[in-house]
């Protein structure tokens, strides 16, 4: 069965696994930690455990929790240093908050805390895939946060939109659902009149990219519709559903649900489980620029070989993953290359008879097989 409508996120069989982002204003207010409001979204969590559903959760709030305790100048965001410290305070009160509220309904939780490389990397997001399946076997509702008490500025998702996608992709779950500080996306900026909610979306296109507002209403935390858009794009490449709802409201999910408020992402495609991970990746080595010609074929499901290629950009070694982007910059699909960025600088735009000779060696059948690509 397949979901259709947000009501059918309460159903266990179209939605056995589900997501839960918290975004940090609506976790921690000017008072401190909004308990009287967490403990209804936990009521709704606890709901959905008694119809059969599991439930992951994304919470953000360790960095405006831990600046609150230290009074650290604007919100704890001032610098990296001051993140990761507040970071480092905030987790313990944020991981005990949820622990007494989930063992309230005799809820265990668990608390994994990741970086960007710890879904990057394919062995340890396979690793991440075991963990979240072992606990979810064993009953308990794993809460998972950034670890922004080690994490720079170069191994950081920035936002835990992208971070809660991620997650879902590798517990196999069937939606996202992203609490936020908004009803949904709409066709414009919100305070422009005549802003319209779009309440469904079949896959993310450029026009549905265009309606994006980097601006967070709160300022306290990090993601904006940009994030969510991305969110939603990673998730799609897995066939997952993604929920932008506003989470302000008492019983966030329930008004979600039953009253039908928030865009539905509907996903266009699936791609298999390593090429949604590759699809997904957040960060690459290189670019590989390429002629109409291959672009063409690209389409076509064929692989990416040396004689389309224009220019190579970036350092990166055989295996890592790259983006091959056409003339005017757009990025037509990620995937891993059978090159390292000097042999493909060597090599572009030769027939693989011309390759041995610069090479040393018998060239391989692709740059980039499309076995290792997926388009985007």
């Amino acid at each position: 069965m397949t979901i259709a409508t947000l009501s059918d996120l309460a159903e266990q069989a179209q939605c056995p696994l589900l997501v839960i982002k918290v975004g940090s204003a609506l976790l921690v207010g000017k008072e401190g930690v909004r308990r009287e409001w967490l403990t209804g979204l936990v009521d709704e969590i606890a709901e959905a455990r008694t119809r059969g559903q599991q439930v992951i959760v994304v919470s953000s709030g360790a960095i405006a929790l831990g600046a609150a305790t230290l009074r650290l100048e604007k919100g704890g965001r001032g610098s990296l240093a001051d993140a990761q410290a507040a970071a480092a305070v905030g987790q313990i009160a944020l991981s005990g908050l949820w622990t007494d509220l989930l063992g309230s309904h005799g809820l265990t939780a668990a608390q994994i805390l990741l970086t960007l490389e710890d879904l990057e990397d394919r062995r340890r997001y396979l690793n991440v895939t075991a963990t979240l399946n072992r606990l979810l076997d064993a009953g308990a509702v794993p809460v998972i946060n950034e670890n922004d008490s080690v994490a720079t500025n170069e191994i950081r998702f920035g936002d835990n939109d992208r971070l809660a996608a991620r997650v879902a992709q590798a517990a196999k779950a069937s939606v996202v659902l992203l609490l936020s500080d908004i009803d949904g996306l709409y066709d414009r900026h919100p305070r422009e009149s005549g802003a319209q909610m779009v309440p469904l979306v079949e896959g993310i296109t450029p026009q549905i990219k265009a309606m994006a507002s980097a601006e967070s209403n709160s300022g306290m935390g990090s993601g904006g519709m940009v994030s969510k858009l991305q969110a939603a794009e990673i998730a799609e490449l897995a066939g997952i559903c993604l929920v932008i709802g506003n989470g302000q409201h008492d019983r966030p999910v329930a008004r979600i649900l039953e009253q039908g408020i928030g865009t539905l992402f509907l996903p266009r495609r699936k791609a298999g489980a390593r090429k949604a991970w590759l699809g997904g990746r957040l960060r690459l080595k290189g670019s590989l620029v390429v002629d109409a010609g291959a672009a063409a074929a690209l389409q076509r499901g064929s692989s990416l070989l040396a004689k389309g290629m224009t220019a190579v950009e970036g350092v990166f070694e055989r295996g890592d993953p790259v983006a091959i982007v056409d003339g005017d910059g757009r990025v037509l699909a990620h995937g891993l290359s059978e090159y390292d960025a000097s042999e493909c600088a060597a090599i572009t735009g030769l027939h693989s008879n011309e390759q041995a000779d610069v090479l040393g060696y018998a060239p391989r059948s692709a740059v980039v097989h499309r076995d290792q690509m997926v388009l985007k």
